[in-house]
């Protein structure tokens, strides 16, 4: 496997992300450059880091997915290999071709650019090339593939032609699976674990530690300490908490909290170099707020009477579960493999369906992604693809390839 690029003596540097943050030493609590009227997006600089502002609500940039999938598999029971219980990673190889993780049979699963099975790896079981619980799945260049195990958290690497290259096992040991991250192109890793206070109280939100170890699992740096969400006794958790975002893939790592509009963009050398921050929206959280959303849990669960509603139910959805004062502003982020970078925006109660803002790899506002596709889950964005899994009515799930068009 790759060694890692000059990361041998990287010494570990705390930060910390809340309302202000510090960098490797450098403390950037301002609120960066207005986007003047007629501008979308703004640059200056801080200590060698730019600031990148822009305001997508100035820009009718749109990008859109195909009217149809480029490529389908799933929902043939008649061919074991393409019927999938549980998918849990999918990733598009370099000549069109999709390989997907199934965590019940502890497979991955090679499709060629038609949808023919190719071949299949990995199996259940504690031994060489095998999974306890398969879930997420990387491609590296040359189409080398990591796919996430747990418990312990570690890496099986195999190449595309189903060979077992190893395991890479966390150092020190991940007792639960990471979360978050993901394996960069160098082989460097970024993984994270999760702080919870002890009782939780709806106060005290957890920490998400984010942590960067080599090809070999070793760790090589602690990244940043990024509050998390906001739990109360019995596994409930605060309405419309707040959540970390780390996200890693090619040579690029995102770090934010959903509480503020910006994301901080680190490089494979683990160092920052860029901001992204967006304009603020009136995200205040009121009364009809919190009424429609426990009207809309209970529809979503049958009503009271249903026999699906259950004592947890009934205390997610009384005044003992408060709700945070503020909506996220964004929900996620995703990195393009083409180095892109992807925030969707938060959607409260009822609110209208949400636009992905797509922002080019230099932070430049690329466009608002549309489409009249439903039940998609995002697994990867290409220059010029989307992947992802598509869900019926029944909950059945195919893996999807759309054409994106960028104006």
């Amino acid at each position: 496997m790759p060694a890692p690029h000059h990361l041998g003596s990287r010494q570990v540097f705390p930060v910390r992300l809340s309302l202000s943050t510090a960098i490797a030493g450098a403390v950037l609590a301002f609120a960066g450059p207005e986007v003047e009227s007629q501008q979308i997006t703004a640059r200056t600089d801080s200590a060698g880091v730019e600031i990148v502002t822009s305001n997508p609500s100035l820009s009718d940039a749109v990008c859109t997915l195909g009217d149809e999938p480029t490529f389908r598999v799933g929902q043939d029971e008649s061919n074991e290999a393409t019927w999938f219980s549980t998918i849990r990673g999918v990733r598009r190889l370099s000549d069109g071709a999709v390989a997907v993780v199934d965590r019940t049979s502890a497979e991955i699963r090679i499709f060629d650019a038609d949808g023919r099975h190719v071949r299949s790896m990995g199996r259940r079981g504690e031994g060489p090339a095998e999974f306890r619980s398969a879930w997420k799945l990387w491609a590296l260049p040359g189409d080398t593939l990591w796919a996430g195990d747990y418990r312990p958290w570690r890496y099986n690497v195999f190449t595309r032609e189903g060979e077992w290259v190893g395991a890479v096992q966390m150092n020190p040991i991940y007792g639960n699976p990471s979360r978050r991250g993901g394996v960069l192109d160098n082989g460097v890793s970024i993984n994270t674990v999760e702080r919870r206070p002890v009782p939780h109280d709806f106060r005290t939100p957890d920490t998400v530690v984010v942590e960067a170890h080599g090809p070999d699992g070793e760790r090589l740096a602690v990244l940043g300490r990024i509050l998390h969400t906001t739990y109360g006794p019995g596994g409930m958790y605060q309405l419309f908490t707040a959540s970390a975002v780390v996200e890693a893939g090619g040579s690029t790592i995102v770090l934010g909290r959903t509480t503020e509009p910006e994301l901080r963009v680190l490089d494979e050398e683990l160092q920052l170099r860029r901001i992204l921050r967006w304009p603020d929206t009136d995200r205040d959280v009121r009364g009809a707020d919190v009424r429609a959303w426990r009207d809309d849990y209970i529809r979503s669960r049958g009503g009271r009477d249903s026999p699906n509603w259950r004592p947890s139910d009934e205390n997610l959805v009384t005044d003992d579960v408060p709700a945070a004062d503020e909506f996220p502003a964004f929900s996620s982020a995703r990195i393009g493999r083409d180095g892109r970078v992807w925030v969707r925006p938060y959607r409260g109660p009822r609110g209208e369906r949400v636009r992905w803002m797509g922002f080019e790899p230099d932070g430049e506002f690329l466009c608002h992604l549309e489409h009249s596709h439903s039940g998609l889950t995002l697994y990867e964005f290409g220059a010029d693809y989307w992947l992802g899994v598509q869900a019926d009515e029944l909950g059945i799930e195919t893996v999807v390839v759309f054409g994106l068009i960028v104006p």
